[in-house]
């Protein structure tokens, strides 16, 4: 049984309610499973839980898990910080941006080649974060290049 993640002070509005209502549907409905994602160097089971960067098990807090699938879930797409915080943390945060670039630094010290060079989790400038999938043809036009 799941334990309990969030709750309501009194008094509170019908609209804060079903906010947080949703909020909990979308992070516990099954059918909101994310397919494998898989790369040269990167693969997420989201169904086991488990990150496999070249070819090794990799370990993420529960923190930083919920970083990297809310970010996989929206590859490609700037998410703001605003957004990260409150899908990972909760509705009650927002500005708390330091929290969340530690996780993102964590994140990058564990899945990137190259941390200081990220080419997966992708700084947006004053907007946020973003997950980019490598470009399909790229490996090949680097390959033909070599």
């Amino acid at each position: 049984m799941p334990a309990a993640d969030d709750y309501v002070v009194k008094p509170f509005s019908i609209e804060e309610l079903l906010a947080r209502i949703r909020a909990a549907l979308r992070r516990y409905s099954p059918g909101d499973a994310l397919p494998s994602f898989v790369s040269k160097d990167l693969a997420i089971n989201f169904e086991t839980r488990q990150v496999t960067v070249r070819d090794r098990d990799v370990h993420l807090t529960p923190k930083e898990y919920d970083v990297l699938k809310h970010l996989v879930a929206n590859q490609g797409k700037p998410l703001t910080h605003r957004r990260l915080l409150q899908a990972v943390w909760g509705p009650d945060y927002g500005e708390e941006t330091d929290s969340l670039r530690v996780v993102i630094n964590q994140l990058r010290k564990k899945l990137e080649a190259d941390p200081a060079r990220p080419k997966y989790i992708v700084t947006e400038p004053w907007i946020g974060y973003r997950f980019q999938p490598p470009r399909v043809g790229t490996d090949k036009l680097a390959a033909r290049k070599k």
